[in-house]
């Protein structure tokens, strides 16, 4: 999986934005901290049903994170149709919509997406964006996740030396930052689009199982209905004829 390597990236390149005296932060826009008054959001969806709470679940954290969690403006970039037609029926603004991405999209498939989001960014449209998508942790459990991508920030658990010591750069941090983070966010986009589509195949594989399964039990208790019904019919018959019988021997 590009788990791993995406993980790798993103701490590295949180490490070297991290390092201020051998970036110049003014130099790169996507490293631009400011006060956040309005967000944009790349909300990740399957564009089909029957995966039992799939959408269901990811959508449910869009809301609560855009209504609840941040309380502000947002634009939404829509991926897939389910996230769609949810919020098109209510006032939430959106800006963008993709869908049709198949089950393996290349990156020139996804560059649009990215395009919009940095756009975005760089231009003041928004003050920070995040990723919501849902994270693949094994066939029975998926888990919503918010992941800001722009800007990008230290996470919490590693120092800046921690992340990037097992690098040398040449020739100088500053020009691998400059060439990377571009990969960067089409790397984070990327994998939250693959999380999401190897979550929707486990949670249709297991809703279809359950849907399976709640038939076959169905039908053997409606065969079993039915055996009894011509049961009780059999039973009922053979005893108009034993009266019957009976009735004509008496004369």
């Amino acid at each position: 999986m590009s788990r791993p390597y995406a993980e790798r990236i993103r701490l590295m390149i949180a490490g070297l934005s991290a390092l201020g005296e051998s970036v110049e932060r003014e130099q790169f826009p996507l490293l631009e901290q400011r006060e956040i008054k309005k967000i944009g959001v790349v909300l990740v969806t399957a564009d089909r049903g029957l995966a039992g709470a799939f959408n269901t679940n990811v959508i449910r954290r869009a809301v609560r994170f855009i209504r609840e969690d941040t309380g502000l403006p947002a634009d939404l970039i829509t991926v897939g149709r389910k996230g769609r037609d949810f919020f098109s029926r209510t006032t939430q603004e959106i800006e963008a919509e993709f869908t049709a991405l198949g089950d393996a999209p290349s990156m020139d498939t996804l560059r649009p997406i990215i395009d919009i989001a940095v756009e975005d960014f760089t231009s003041g449209r928004v003050d920070a964006v995040y990723l919501i998508y849902t994270k693949f942790v094994n066939t029975l459990s998926q888990q919503p996740e918010v992941l800001q991508i722009l800007p990008i920030t230290t996470p919490e658990d590693a120092t800046a030396e921690e992340q990037i010591q097992d690098f040398i750069f040449e020739p100088d941090p500053t020009t691998v930052l400059q060439a990377l983070l571009p990969r960067y966010i089409e790397t984070q986009v990327y994998q939250a689009i693959l999380e999401s589509v190897a979550s929707e195949h486990s949670a249709r594989m297991v809703a279809m199982r359950a849907a399976s399964d709640n038939a076959a039990e169905f039908i053997n208790e409606l065969t079993l209905t039915l055996n009894k019904a011509r049961q009780a019919q059999i039973t009922r018959e053979v005893s108009e004829i034993a009266a019957g019988a009976a009735a004509l021997g008496g004369r």
